[in-house]
């Protein structure tokens, strides 16, 4: 039996459900019902705001729960339509194809094809670090920066005027030209559910305050008749399942689609590894983050093919599943039956639904994602990052979302290589009566030996910084007095070595050697730089005795030699 477990864990498919005991059932049940009361009215509203009907939040969130269910590793984790990236496709959508239209769907089941499949070749190809390209900054200006994008959106609606097209600026402003054309009966609604939800939240996250919201909005519909009052609902939601085909786009819209559809998968990689890492299914074990894109690209795979668009983690929903007692994808399963069932047999109840109670929600959801703790946080600890926040929240304000995102990313790249750059030399003091040196700093108490400088980087040495490093430590031979007979790099931080930071080194040494200073590695202790020593021949400048496991050892061994 003890040998059973393993390989069970280990399934293909429905990998969490190799876990499930009868005991669990009672569990992913009550989950299961949770989750279906959340998810029908937040897949209905972002449905809504990418520009479909309702039914195709349905079929993203049954084909992300079994997708995901079928391949995906966390227990937990609850997969479907998702307002982050749903604004971010429907804007770039909207540039090829009028949206509600066929053409405007099937444009949306292939990039949900393409996002599925990069998300698919992540996972085989184990590039879960792709999940690390957005930092913190740049995701809380994101993430700002949808928000305002779902708040303007929504404003129209909530309010009971036309929607106008354009930027989310010019959107802003035709809304405060025609604010004087409010329905008041819509605008009761709309901000009652927006209350009622967020009042549902802070009692319990276990509350489904969105699906009562919904429920008393279109009680008070019917009731008081107020669709002869100028109030708009959803209409009727055609009871049809969904059903298999593959989108029929030209060959070269599939092209145009890939940029956006990198710019979707990237996007999900970063939430969905953040949204598998607060949720562990065990908490000695790391996040299988690589299994889990293969399951979420299942999901957005199986959207494409069943009429939907992409999908995306949702750490609302996980969190739900969690704190309710599910213990498997049993959960999520359940919840997609529900699903399931509503559209075969409840479609109909749906109809009187007000778009106001839809805008309601998705206030919520927008005025959610901003992170302002972490704004404040980062503007008080890091403030010369805080920029980062401001210009990406303005991009994706001010550019067409798809390009704000695009710059997102640009902008954290550009940061993690500044911060690399920044990477200087650090010089190394010895602490009194140990054989520790240690880095010098105010708050060290150190010694410093004539005639012998420790000295290192703690980052990777690369294209970036080895110019910089190279002249830094040349720079402390010709200033320290007296003129140190011996360098010691220090090289504990130096995880990897590039081409050209081998070369700098080359040149460092052969300097060195010739103004008669002699050169010594301590602490090399990365497989990757040792093997850069190797391929870049670097022992042949700096030989074999020249490398040492500790400081101390290299200023025992060399301190008192005068040459290479």
């Amino acid at each position: 039996m003890g040998q059973d477990q393993p390989s069970r864990a280990n399934w293909p498919i429905f990998r969490s459900l190799a876990r499930f005991r009868p005991s669990d059932l009672p569990g992913d049940l009550i989950a299961g019902l949770t989750l279906a009361a959340i998810a029908i009215p937040e897949q209905m509203a972002t449905a809504r705001l990418g520009g479909f009907s309702p039914q195709i939040g349905f079929f993203a969130f049954l084909a992300g729960s079994i997708g995901f269910a079928m391949f995906g590793a966390n227990r937990f984790l609850s997969c479907g339509a998702d307002s982050t990236i749903t604004p971010i496709f429907a804007g770039g959508l909207a540039l090829m194809a009028t949206a509600g239209t066929h053409d405007y769907q099937a444009l949306a089941m292939a990039l949900a094809v393409l996002v599925g499949a990069i998300m698919i070749a992540g996972s085989l190809f184990r590039l879960g670090w792709i999940a690390n390209l957005l930092s913190t900054p740049v995701t809380v200006g994101f993430l700002a920066g949808i928000s305002v994008h779902i708040l303007v959106s929504q404003l129209s609606g909530v309010l009971g005027l036309a929607a106008p097209d354009g930027p989310t600026l010019y959107k802003l402003v035709v809304l405060a030209e025609h604010i004087g054309q409010t329905n008041f009966h819509t605008l009761a609604i709309g901000l009652g559910v927006l209350a009622l939800v967020a009042g549902s939240e802070r009692i319990s996250a276990r509350i489904p305050g969105a699906l009562i919201a919904l429920v008393v909005a279109t009680v008070a519909v019917i009731a008081g008749h107020l669709e002869s009052k100028g109030v708009r609902v959803v209409g009727a939601v055609p009871g049809t399942l969904p059903t298999p085909s593959f989108p029929e786009i030209a060959p070269e819209k599939w092209i145009k689609l890939l940029s956006l559809a990198f710019l979707i998968a990237v996007v999900v990689m970063v939430q969905t590894a953040a949204t598998t890492r607060s949720f562990l299914s065990d908490p000695d074990k790391p996040a299988d983050v690589d299994r889990d894109f293969l399951g979420v690209g299942a999901g957005s795979l199986l959207a494409g093919l069943f009429g939907a668009f992409p999908v995306n983690a949702s750490p609302p929903r996980t969190g739900i599943v969690s704190e309710t007692g599910g213990r498997t994808q049993l959960a999520g399963l359940v919840a997609a039956a529900i699903v399931l069932a509503l559209l075969a047999f409840g479609a109909t109840l749906l109809q009187h639904v007000p778009d106001a109670a839809l805008g309601g929600v998705l206030l919520f959801v927008a005025l959610r994602i901003i992170r302002i703790g972490q704004i404040v946080a980062i503007f008080r600890q890091s403030f010369y990052e805080f920029p980062l926040v401001v210009a990406t929240a303005a991009a994706i304000i001010v550019l067409p979302i798809e390009q704000g995102v695009a710059l997102g990313i640009a902008l954290s790249l550009l940061h993690g290589i500044w911060t690399t750059t920044r990477g200087r030399l650090v010089e190394f003091v010895h602490v009194p009566g140990t054989t520790i040196w240690w880095p010098a700093g105010p708050n060290v108490s150190g010694e410093r030996r004539p005639g012998i400088a420790v000295l290192g980087m703690q980052a990777p040495l690369s294209f970036l910084n080895a110019e910089g490093f190279h002249s830094d430590v040349l720079k402390v031979i010709g200033t320290a007095t007296p003129k140190p007979h011996l360098v010691v790099i220090e090289a504990s931080g130096l995880i990897e070595i590039d081409f050209t930071a081998a070369q700098e080194l080359r040149g460092l040494f052969r300097e060195c050697r010739e103004q008669g200073v002699t050169v010594a590695v301590a602490r090399l202790e990365s497989a990757r730089a040792h093997a850069a020593f190797e391929r870049f021949k670097l022992y042949e400048v700096l030989p074999n005795d020249r490398i040492f496991r500790s400081v101390d050892e290299a200023v025992r061994a060399l301190g008192g030699q005068t040459s290479i």
